[in-house]
Order: structure tokens, then sequence, then C-alpha cells
């Protein structure tokens, strides 16, 4: 399995052996691409899914510092808030190294209506039921890229 995040299309595509067997709405930054800390960019490049978080989670469920809360995210809420599942990325190239320790991770989304748009801070946001989807799918270690 791979996946890749289409950043002009905004959409993720789900591929097995080159084969798309799926394609999602994403969202990546409101700020752009890149690999500064602290920068709220979407690297770019080469990544694998470094570990999945949220086994069982209800959909919609908020994380904090990856534990979740038992709390429920809705639209109204402006925050940008890390829901139901997520699959933490590694960078594996030279320039997006610092991936894992900059917290990018495929997450779902409290702002399911934006999705289509730049507008997360850095993480690839998802709809609750397609992160669900996806993560069901693809085990850790699998391959993904990010390209502009």
């Amino acid at each position: 399995m791979q996946i890749l995040v289409h950043v002009p299309s905004q959409t993720l595509d789900l591929l097995d052996g080159g084969e798309l067997l799926r394609r999602y709405a994403v969202s990546t930054s409101r700020f752009g691409l890149g690999t500064g800390p602290g920068s709220n960019q979407t690297p770019t490049g080469h990544f694998r899914i470094a570990e999945k978080i949220g086994d069982g989670a209800v959909p919609g469920e908020i994380f904090i510092s990856r534990v979740p809360t038992g709390r429920i995210g809705g639209e109204a809420d402006e925050h940008d808030h890390v829901q139901t599942r997520i699959l933490w990325l590694d960078g594996l190239d030279a320039t997006n190294v610092n991936t894992r320790a900059r917290y990018i991770y495929i997450h779902g989304t409290n702002a399911e209506s934006r999705l289509g748009t730049p507008a997360s801070f850095g993480c690839v946001r998802m709809g609750n039921d397609d992160i669900i989807d996806l993560y069901a799918r693809v085990p850790v270690g699998a391959a993904v890229e990010i390209v502009a």
C-alpha cells in the first residue's frame, strides 16, 4: 500500500501496486509547503507511517497530545482538532527528516466543510469516516509521498 497526497488538487490517493483503490478529499496547510520548525507548513517528499493511534476511538473524538479525550469536535469549533485516528508521519528525505518531531499527521478533522482547500496547520486533514477507512487499510511502515 502507498499513499500519495497531491497538494494542488487537495486529494489523497490510496494505491496498491500503482492501482488506485480510493481517492479522498484532504486539506493541507493554509500556510503553504515547507519543513521549518514552527512554520505550520505541510512538508513534501517521502515519508512512512511511523505510528497508528486511535484504535476504537469513536468518529470525531478529539485527541490532545495523541491521547483520546472523550470529547467530540464539531464544525462550529474554530480550533484545529486532531480527531478520530492519527497516522504519524516520519520523514525519509534529508529535507523533511524533522517531520515526526514536528508532529505532522494524517488525521480526522472537525472542519470537514473545508476539505478540498488548504486549511490545516501543517497536517493532512481528512474526513472522519475517511480516516477510519484509510487507517484500517494501511499498515505501520506504509509509504507516503506528498507532492506539490
